[in-house]
């Protein structure tokens, strides 16, 4: 059981539990969810999680780990336009780490081949790119400590140093 101002993912989106409160109704407890992006919105959770959409945050040997092996995550090949936002939208509801990595990678590559060629770049690329640096760069920088841009600062800088 979780306790008052620890951190959760729930979904896909990183909150931080500010109450447990019990429905008078229905007898059950509840997790009263804020959104460290959305602090206007609150989400109630059975304390139970019957759905299964609550999960702890990844510690950080488990955040160090991943970051470590970003480099042999491929992104999406040989994958048709048509296909491609389906695809976004399946690894995005999976929702692992490693899902969002792949659409990290694979529209930056789409992007930057766009860009190139002098095309516009893709609404629907860009989209699930921030959507996907969302979930990912929030989770993390409650691992470690950090706001939104100094984790994504830091993550690239190791990425980095893992080629050299």
């Amino acid at each position: 059981m979780y306790k008052v101002n620890d951190y959760v993912v729930y979904k896909k989106d990183v909150c931080q539990i500010k109450d447990i409160r019990n429905n008078k109704m229905n007898g059950q407890d509840y997790y009263i969810l804020v959104p460290i992006d959305d602090e206007s919105l609150i989400i109630d959770v059975p304390v139970d999680n019957r759905m299964g959409y609550l999960r702890s945050i990844i510690s950080q040997k488990e955040a160090d780990s991943f970051i470590q092996n970003i480099c042999n995550i491929e992104p999406i090949e040989n994958i048709e336009d048509k296909y491609i936002e389906k695809t976004y939208k399946d690894l995005l509801h999976n929702g692992t780490h490693e899902d969002l990595i792949k659409i990290i990678k694979t529209t930056y590559l789409r992007n930057s081949d766009r860009i190139k060629n002098n095309k516009k770049i893709s609404d629907k690329d860009n989209d699930y790119f921030n959507k996907a640096e969302k979930y990912l760069y929030n989770e993390l920088s409650i691992v470690y400590h950090m706001n939104f841009d100094e984790t994504k600062n830091y993550i690239i800088r190791k990425v980095q140093e893992t080629i050299k």
